[in-house]
């Protein structure tokens, strides 16, 4: 997108890209729904999906040593969809993506989803990547990056996205979503895997 336009949910990104796009990744603060539109996303343009906190999170919420390999090889397939996320990961995610969907939802629904989210897990004991499960929902009280208050002081880490992509990946074209509404519009305008 070598103007540095940023495109709409009603905006097709067939024409923009200039084919189905095959690189794709979803940008989000936590709790914006990254891994599930990724994954709805895959699911529909028959695209494999890799959830990058799967690659990033080891035994005990330690960080992967192979984190960054691992990347790298999801990177060199000719398709693949996957979140943009972790500060050393999204360079190299910016090299090759075509497509970078912004889920820039207001803050409100944001906190609601990942409260939600966390509730869910924890209640629930879901298993996570590697064996990981939420905290006790104490840790909200006693750890600084637990993921609810980590979601609240990042809310604002993808404020003019789209300015600084412009200048740092003109490449790439963007699709900036700011409501549920729009995120289901523009799914739902994505053609069908053949």
């Amino acid at each position: 997108m070598p103007d540095g336009r940023t495109l709409g949910a009603r905006d097709d990104v067939v024409a923009a890209v200039g084919h189905v796009p095959a690189r794709i990744a979803v940008a989000g603060v936590s709790g914006s729904g990254k891994t599930t539109l990724g994954r709805r996303v895959a699911d529909r343009l028959g695209l494999p999906h890799t959830e990058i906190d799967a690659l990033f999170h080891g035994p005990g919420w330690t960080p992967r040593e192979t984190f960054l390999d691992d990347v790298r090889a999801v990177l060199a397939q000719p398709a693949w969809v996957t979140e943009w996320q972790y500060r050393e990961a999204k360079p190299l995610i910016l090299e090759r993506v075509e497509l970078l969907v912004w889920l820039d939802l207001p803050t409100p629904v944001a906190m609601q989803q990942v409260i939600r989210r966390t509730l869910r897990r924890r209640l629930g004991r879901q298993g996570l990547w590697n064996g990981n499960q939420e905290p006790p929902l104490r840790t909200f009280f006693t750890d600084d990056e637990h993921i609810v208050r980590w979601a609240w002081s990042t809310r604002n880490t993808l404020r003019s996205l789209d300015e600084r992509l412009a200048r740092e990946a003109p490449h790439v074209v963007v699709v900036r979503l700011r409501t549920r509404g729009q995120v289901e519009d523009w799914f739902q305008r994505l053609p069908r895997a053949v």
